[in-house]
């Protein structure tokens, strides 16, 4: 299944996109996607249910991110060689563990908001996890049952404040409004039989700026949900995003930054797209 969010910042409601990609409202099902909803018990009900008795949803309403504001939105850097070595940094021998806000999730074409004081603001998209059911100490074997699906993101960064201002850690170039846009749609675990195949890429003003797959991770989707639980409880809703393929704008040589104005397009296998367009904070936003 394909779940979605629609409609107005802060009043999405939960949908499915059916047969020919239009959108069932299943609202009369489950409130929203979040926490306990998006648990094998419900996301089987779902899948039971015949899409043709649902309520159409007319129009194009705007996209919301696929899950509700999450309670950890947690991210692994340097989870690919490629990127670690056009970022001069060593391969890591366990996974680099941050945090971004919990606030910083937009949908999947909402505008990227250039922060006020920006200088460095970068892209990188990445394969996101979203928890459907609580882990603590589990093994590799059983991480996937506890994994509701999978979506597209965009770990939207700000580098000077990640790096020549982060004190050592990242969340200060990691966290600002609009830097988690999740989506179009949250697909669920059984529709993606290895998550280990799953192509990406980026582009920015239509050129092509990063290719890659899931495969070059240099720890996978079982190792990330078994490791942070064995760190902290993973909760339902809890989205990891899982490091980025080679091709930011901070490994360019000179680096090239976003500005107002530029587009942002991203995809992933079966994920679906993005579109953004960056602009710059004002007073308000």
């Amino acid at each position: 299944m394909k779940l979605v969010r629609y409609g107005a910042p802060g009043k999405e409601k939960p949908g499915l996109i059916d047969e020919e990609g239009k959108i069932r409202d299943v609202s009369a099902i489950v409130p929203d996607f979040a926490g306990e909803y998006l648990g094998d018990k419900f996301l089987e009900k779902l899948a039971r249910t015949r899409l043709s008795r649902l309520p159409l949803v007319r129009g194009r309403p705007r996209l919301g991110a696929p899950i509700a504001r999450p309670g950890n939105f947690i991210g692994i850097g340097l989870n690919y060689a490629d990127h670690a070595a056009e970022a001069g940094a060593p391969i890591p021998k366990e996974p680099i563990v941050f945090f971004k806000a919990a606030n910083s999730v937009c949908g999947p074409h909402d505008p990227i908001i250039q922060p006020k004081g920006s200088e460095k603001l970068d892209w990188e998209v990445e394969l996101a996890i979203v928890i459907g059911t609580r882990a603590h100490y589990i093994g590799e074997r059983a991480a996937l049952d506890h994994v509701a699906g999978y979506c597209l993101a965009n770990d939207v960064s700000e580098r000077g404040f990640q790096i020549d201002r982060g004190g050592g850690q990242w969340g200060k170039g990691k966290g600002a409004p609009t830097f988690g846009p999740l989506g179009p749609w949250l697909v669920t675990r059984d529709e993606i039989s290895n998550p280990q195949r799953i192509a990406l890429w980026l582009d920015v003003n239509g050129e092509r700026r990063q290719t890659g797959n899931t495969k070059t991770m240099i720890f996978n989707v079982r190792k990330l949900v078994s490791y942070l639980s064995h760190f902290m409880v993973l909760e339902p809703g809890d989205v990891i995003v899982t490091g980025t393929p080679p091709g930011v704008g901070m490994g360019m040589k000179p680096p090239v930054w976003l500005k107002p104005g530029d587009v942002v397009t991203l995809g992933g296998e079966g994920l679906g797209e993005q579109r953004a367009e960056v602009i710059a904070w004002r007073r308000g936003l």
